[in-house]
């Protein structure tokens, strides 16, 4: 039996870039919802209908460029790609402060969600790189709370700067340090083990060995079209385009929905935007690390998914006039939708070998993008028409509730010999 001795140092070397690269990615995409709470709309003539449609926009160009970005990712280099997203990035979140009109607005949100499309995939493709099946769901989570952790701190930052300067300086004040991480990304960013002159020959060897047995037993998938024509794969991207129903709607409306609820200024939304997204970091944790223990997926995605649904639609029932409890149900919400996120991007490379993995999480991705567009178009929307939360409070958790029904029917991946090898190689962590 052979005995790996996998380097522990890659969590403390890796996991800091991933997460800090993701956070700033995420910042210059949700901080649209602070500038649409604090008098953009006024400011640049924009109406309601048009306000939903800009917090929109930058999850329609981030579902076209999804599956090319992350391709390249994959057969050319994580490390480039996302050099040049960070620069390109951080120069349009920036320039949204200095806009004078709606059609620029347009502009630059669209082209952000372009820039950005590849983000996401490229760091799953990354991971894959430096950490093995058994790491996988802490690997993806540790990422992704990039998330939750940056609308922590971020909501009550935004909600700061645009109540003591203004949407414009915020826009400049969070977009600039994008800009400068690049260079540091460049610096720190190693594409593969074999590149690393952190780990020792022995090192790279045992990751490497591991990696490649993890390969074995896997169906072959000769190309990206028959890797998008799987069921499992199909099953996925619509799961993923519900739940980002959700979980976008929630996103980028929530500091509305909380400053039209008891009117209160940005800072007081700022600060109870960011309770729902301490409690995410928390179920994250916990589920991603259950996931890892038992080696089980699908059991830990769709029972958060389905407390999601059922919060959401208890706060419709409250209504207005019960805002504390309806908040203490979003906060349940906002931890629930986030918490599977680890255990849910582990599937895509138990079912599919490396030549493909990528582009189909870029594909999935990309459905997700798509959910993401109709949820922040559709809840503003509908917030605004009716003039309160109810309505967007049923239309998510019913795609929550839709997700759940489609990760219920995803079949559990086969043993087959990748299982019998596994029992032949022993990892020690």
């Amino acid at each position: 039996m052979n005995h790996l001795k996998l380097a522990t140092r890659r969590w403390w070397y890796i996991m800091p870039i991933v997460f800090i690269t993701y956070s700033l990615a995420y910042l210059d995409r949700a901080n649209y919802g602070f500038a649409a709470a604090s008098g953009m709309a006024e400011d640049l003539m924009i109406t309601p209908g048009m306000s939903s449609l800009l917090g929109a926009l930058f999850f329609l160009g981030y579902f076209f460029f999804q599956v090319p970005g992350a391709i390249y990712a994959q057969r050319r280099s994580v490390k480039k790609l996302i050099f040049v997203s960070l620069i390109l990035w951080g120069g349009l979140a920036t320039l949204t402060g200095v806009v004078s009109n709606a059609y620029m607005l347009i502009a630059i949100r669209f082209m952000l969600g372009v820039v950005e499309a590849a983000v996401m995939p490229a760091m799953l493709v990354y991971l894959c790189h430096w950490f093995t099946r058994a790491e996988r769901s802490r690997a993806n989570t540790f990422l992704i709370l990039g998330n939750p952790v940056t609308m922590l701190w971020m909501s009550v930052v935004s909600g700061y700067l645009v109540q003591h300067y203004s949407w414009r300086w915020m826009f400049i004040i969070e977009g600039l340090p994008a800009v400068f991480w690049a260079f540091i990304w460049w610096r720190l960013a190693d594409e593969r083990p074999a590149d690393a002159k952190w780990l020792s020959a022995g090192e790279k060897h045992d990751l490497e060995t591991a990696l490649a047995a993890e390969q074995v037993g896997l169906k072959a998938v000769k190309n990206y079209a028959e890797a998008f024509r799987s069921p499992k794969v199909i099953i996925l991207a619509l799961q993923f385009f519900c739940w980002s129903i959700g979980v976008y709607g929630f996103v980028l409306w929530l500091p509305s929905i909380l400053k039209a609820g008891l009117q209160m200024d940005m800072v007081e939304a700022g600060w109870l935007s960011a309770l729902p997204y301490l409690a995410a970091v928390i179920g994250m944790l916990v589920v991603s690390w259950g996931s890892d223990k038992l080696q089980k997926r699908k059991r830990f995605v769709w029972p958060p998914l389905l407390i999601a649904s059922v919060a959401f639609y208890g706060s419709y029932l409250l209504g207005a006039e019960h805002f504390w409890w309806s908040y203490t149900l979003l906060v349940i919400a906002g931890a629930c939708m986030y918490a599977p996120y680890g255990p849910f991007f582990a599937i895509v490379p138990e079912i599919l070998p490396a030549n493909v993995a990528g582009g189909a999480m870029a594909l999935i991705n990309s459905m997700g993008a798509l959910g993401s567009f109709g949820g922040s178009y559709l809840v503003g929307y509908l917030n605004s028409s009716t003039g309160s939360p109810g309505a967007s409070y049923l239309l998510m958790s019913g795609a929550l509730l839709l997700s759940v029904v489609l990760t219920i029917l995803l079949k559990p991946e086969q043993p087959g010999a990748r299982a019998l090898h596994s029992l032949e190689l022993k990892v020690r962590t």
